[in-house]
């Protein structure tokens, strides 16, 4: 069954005019990420792909 992804808007993102936003969705098995200018370029991942990024970022290893 394929249902349609709830895009969110990051906490991050400007609250300014036009479409300036990073969204994220999620799956069962992944992390959807696209900026709101170009909703049909999406970047799928793992959650394991991106907490390995984030825990490289906080420990300057990456």
């Amino acid at each position: 069954m394929n249902h349609a992804l709830r895009w969110q808007k990051s906490t991050f993102s400007g609250g300014g005019e036009g479409n300036t936003c990073v969204e994220l969705a999620t799956s069962p098995t992944a992390l959807h990420l696209r900026e709101s200018d170009s909703p049909g370029t999406v970047l799928t991942t793992t959650p394991g792909a991106v907490a390995n990024l984030l825990a490289g970022i906080r420990t300057g290893s990456v």
